[in-house]
């Protein structure tokens, strides 16, 4: 081999036998030091091509349903008693309470919300260790808009390759047409979340009309407007950023998978090696990828599957769809790409039965969890009491000493009524020895001393609660002693523990 044939067979060889004589002295001057002090890489816009299959019908149905849910229950309406709006879900902040249709929960109360959040965590985790990232892929909000974004997309600009064609094409009346429809229908799909969600805190019918009557308080419209603002900025512009970068879910859920987790997988027992493939052509020796890519021309995240587990894929399933398509027009069999498990890729490779385990140790604990919570809020919805006592002792002075001798104790006590009714309770204080019980404000005791206080219907009522008793029965500094409220006549009973100070 000639001198010059050699420099061209091995240019890599030859720059590394090159010496670089005092490399330490060598300065490199970049050619756009902006560039390169940049931290932040330019999004590189994503044109998905629309996929047609069963995934992408599921997925239509999918949107439909969440969207359906989200715009319309706050319309949905429930008779309430009392001055409540009739509106089957409602966060009521003005009276401090969240209805959703049967179930009225109060601040006191707000073990139920923590106990929700506990069964959404859980039940999250069960999923992805049964079906990877499905809530992603299918029924997470980002997911949903974006979705449904790139439909109004598709419908002004076209399907990918006129989507590019238009992006790269000079100024025209009929590229700007486009773009100002496409960004108006972003705008009013904006619109209609942010008011959708301020309908949630208020009465539904109401506040609509005093929308557009422009009588509706400055907060709802502040809410409309930064909702609508993250809705168009997230759908229509981040995108897929918002998965990969903003998003916690895809550090978080790789703990949660394992190798019998159903994942969105390139099956690359069947698929390798790949190649192009030409009609007539033997199959011998070959995988069945035949380097289509489409695969990555469906992918909202624009990611290849083929490269295996990645961070950024939302598992949405598009890609099967595509795949399948291809697979159909080639005369090979469908789910080259499929819901497909770690565990049989690995078995089939070696020649051994495929076999799925949804029913593992993790899917049972997290299922365990999942009833031991919702049983026990189940129980606790079931024997919550129409009546709540809560008492503050004063702390300054622990104690007063009266003329008498007598040793008294100063309280606030707060009286909760969860009927819908208003009602007399008879407040009476447990485990002090010839105590009295004075309620500044009420005149009103049955026989025993005891005062009988009136609450109204779905009210809170503070009380400034007197007990005093003779010293010679405060026999140490610290007495524990009982509040009880009992409704006269009625079977709501409450019963609070504190304590009786003395010298």
């Amino acid at each position: 081999m000639s001198h010059t044939q050699q420099d061209v067979a091995d240019p890599v060889d030859q720059e590394q036998i090159i010496p670089a004589p005092n490399v330490d002295r060598i300065e490199v001057e970049p050619v756009n030091k902006k560039e390169e002090r940049s931290l932040y890489k330019k999004r590189e816009p994503i044109y998905p091509k629309r996929a047609k299959g069963l995934i992408r019908k599921i997925k239509w149905w999918v949107m439909g349903i969440t969207l359906g849910i989200y715009y319309i229950t706050p319309w949905l309406r429930w008779e309430r008693a009392g001055s409540a709006p009739d509106q089957a879900v409602l966060i009521d902040f003005p009276g401090r309470r969240f209805y959703f249709f049967f179930i009225e929960i109060w601040p006191q109360e707000v073990y139920y919300i923590t106990g929700l959040l506990i069964l959404a965590g859980i039940g999250l985790f069960l999923v992805t260790s049964v079906a990877g990232r499905v809530w992603c892929g299918y029924t997470c909000p980002q997911t949903v808009w974006v979705d449904l974004y790139i439909a109004v997309e598709r419908f002004f600009e076209g399907d990918r390759n006129a989507r590019i064609k238009l992006a790269s094409a000079p100024f025209s009346f009929s590229k700007l047409a486009k773009k100002v429809g496409k960004h108006v229908v972003w705008l009013l799909i904006a619109i209609a979340t942010g008011g959708a969600w301020v309908f949630y805190f208020a009465d539904a019918p109401t506040l609509l009309t005093q929308i557009f009557s422009f009588d509706a308080p400055m907060v709802a419209y502040t809410s409309i407007g930064l909702l609508a603002f993250t809705t168009y900025l997230l759908g229509g512009f981040a995108r897929e950023q918002v998965c990969t970068y903003m998003c916690p879910w895809p550090r978080i859920q790789a703990a949660m998978v394992d190798e019998e987790s159903l994942n969105v997988s390139y099956r690359v027992d069947r698929g390798e090696p790949r190649a192009p493939h030409k009609k007539g052509e033997s199959w011998d020796g070959r995988g069945d990828c035949v380097q289509c890519r489409q695969c990555v021309a469906v992918c909202p995240m624009g990611i290849d599957i083929r490269d295996g587990a990645q961070l950024e894929c939302i598992h949405c399933g598009l890609c099967i769809d595509a795949c399948n398509e291809v697979m159909e027009k080639v005369n090979r069999p469908k789910w080259l790409i499929a819901y497909d498990t770690d565990g049989n890729i690995a078995r089939r490779a070696k020649g051994l039965p495929e076999k799925y385990r949804p029913i593992r140790t993790r899917t049972v604990s997290y299922s365990l969890i999942l009833l031991l919570v919702g049983a026990i809020m189940l129980y606790a919805l079931l024997n919550r009491e129409n009546l709540d006592v809560n008492v503050l002792r004063d702390r300054n002075p622990y104690f007063v000493l009266l003329s008498d001798g007598s040793i008294r104790n100063g309280y606030t006590v707060k009286l909760l009524n969860k009927q819908h009714k208003s009602v007399d309770f008879v407040l009476s204080i447990e485990g002090l020895t010839d105590s009295t019980i004075k309620v500044i404000g009420i005149d009103h005791y049955d026989t025993s001393g005891n005062p009988i206080v009136n609450v109204a219907a779905d009210s809170l009522r503070s009380l400034r609660v007197y007990v005093s008793t003779p010293r010679v029965h405060v026999g140490k500094d610290s007495m524990g002693v009982n509040f009880k409220a009992k409704e006269v006549g009625g079977p709501a009973e409450a019963i609070q523990h504190t304590t009786f100070k003395g010298p």
